[in-house]
């Protein structure tokens, strides 16, 4: 399918709509000392269980040894830690703690109260054509 002029059009406004909105949501989190790239990793840790530096580095689109320094940063703060490859033992995995999921679980809390907080003063229509949007965003997000 060829997008037409409109569509390009849209496609720009979508774009710096969406980046505007994410980086608005990221600073809605628990711990404001916390990167947005370590609030990133430690969602991942929380949401898929322990991995690798190297996954992580792969699913962050970072160096490895970015994500070493990352990682270090999280552990000194006792957010995660590191056990043997239960497989490997060249490697390491990385595990999200308690304190860390309790961080991960307030952000999200913070950032749909935001976000609820601005929908109330969106209109019945408006309301609804972000609801028939949201599993085509869902689609675009998982590309």
């Amino acid at each position: 399918m060829s997008l037409s002029d409109a569509d390009r059009a849209a496609v720009a406004v979508l774009r710096a709509s969406v980046l505007k909105l994410a980086r608005r949501l990221r600073n809605q989190r628990a711990d404001e000392t916390l990167s947005p790239t370590q609030l990133s990793v430690l969602t991942i840790l929380v949401a898929r269980g322990a991995m690798t530096p190297g996954e992580l580095a792969r699913h962050e689109k970072v160096q490895p040894p970015s994500m070493t320094r990352v990682i270090a940063g999280l552990e000194e703060r006792g957010l995660v830690r590191r056990d043997p490859h239960p497989e490997d033992r060249r490697q390491i995995t990385v595990t999200a703690t308690e304190p860390a999921a309790e961080v991960v679980a307030e952000s999200r809390r913070l950032g749909n109260a935001w976000l609820a907080a601005h929908l109330e003063g969106l209109t019945a229509e408006e309301l609804a054509a972000l609801r028939a949007a949201v599993p085509v965003l869902e689609r675009l997000a998982q590309l």
